[in-house]
């Protein structure tokens, strides 16, 4: 059965907040598998794949962020399920496409 994928990329003072690390928290209680990894370009993306009102919960939610966080934007864009069992982080991308 397909899952529901949506990618999304936070834009603003969203690294060296805990930005990944709340984020994992909150797809967990919104049961989301997927992954969050930081960008080079300093913009953190996101694949929530799930429900497609709980990944719409959790977009709403990255618009706020953790405290420390000041979100610039959030864009969000459908996405290919990759199989992700789970929720975690992944190392930076260093590819900005």
């Amino acid at each position: 059965m397909a899952r529901n994928a949506t990618r999304l990329l936070i834009e603003g003072r969203v690294q060296g907040v805990g930005y990944r690390w709340w984020t994992v928290e909150a797809a967990l209680r919104l049961g989301l598998d997927g992954w969050v990894r930081n960008r080079a370009d300093g913009s953190v993306e996101i694949l929530a794949i799930g429900e497609p009102d709980d990944i719409a919960r959790l977009a709403q939610a990255c618009r706020a962020g953790p405290s420390g966080a000041v979100v610039r934007s959030v864009k969000d864009e459908a996405a290919q399920d990759d199989g992700s069992n789970g929720f975690g982080q992944r190392a930076t991308s260093r590819n900005e496409n």
